[in-house]
């Protein structure tokens, strides 16, 4: 499937082909802290069908727990983070965040990692008052 996004301000925009059953959450520490909140739900692709339409994202390499170094990218005037992937020359999976798809209705996540991280408070969150809109 051919899935478009953006950052937040619209600087930074992309595009790429996806499985729309390959959509996850991550529960770890490290997308709890750069989403501020409790999980991040990825769309990965292959690095060699994503293709950043405009911008230049900024970018910051971390160290993951598992040892791994993670490109992270990001909007430098809106600060959304866009993407993520493996460090260096051949990327391999472009972890794209599925908050900045256009489609992102379309991918209901299959699976979840990290879960050990997750909050606790997290399977109840369908039994909680909700609204429309803001109220």
């Amino acid at each position: 499937m051919k899935i478009d996004g953006a950052c937040y301000c619209g600087e930074i925009a992309f595009e790429a082909d996806v499985n729309p059953d390959s959509a996850f959450i991550c529960h770890c520490t490290d997308c709890q802290v750069t989403s501020g909140t409790a999980f991040r739900t990825i769309v990965p692709a292959a690095a060699e069908t994503f293709r950043v339409v405009s911008g230049v994202p900024k970018t910051y390499v971390k160290t993951a727990e598992s040892g791994n170094r993670r490109v992270l990218a990001f909007c430098a005037t809106c600060g959304t983070h866009v993407w993520a992937c493996d460090e260096g020359a051949d990327p391999g999976r472009i972890s794209i965040r599925a908050g900045t798809v256009r489609q992102r209705e379309r991918f209901a996540p299959r699976r979840q990692i990290w879960c050990r991280s997750a909050q606790p408070w997290l399977a109840d969150v369908g039994s909680l008052p909700g609204v429309e809109g803001q109220p």
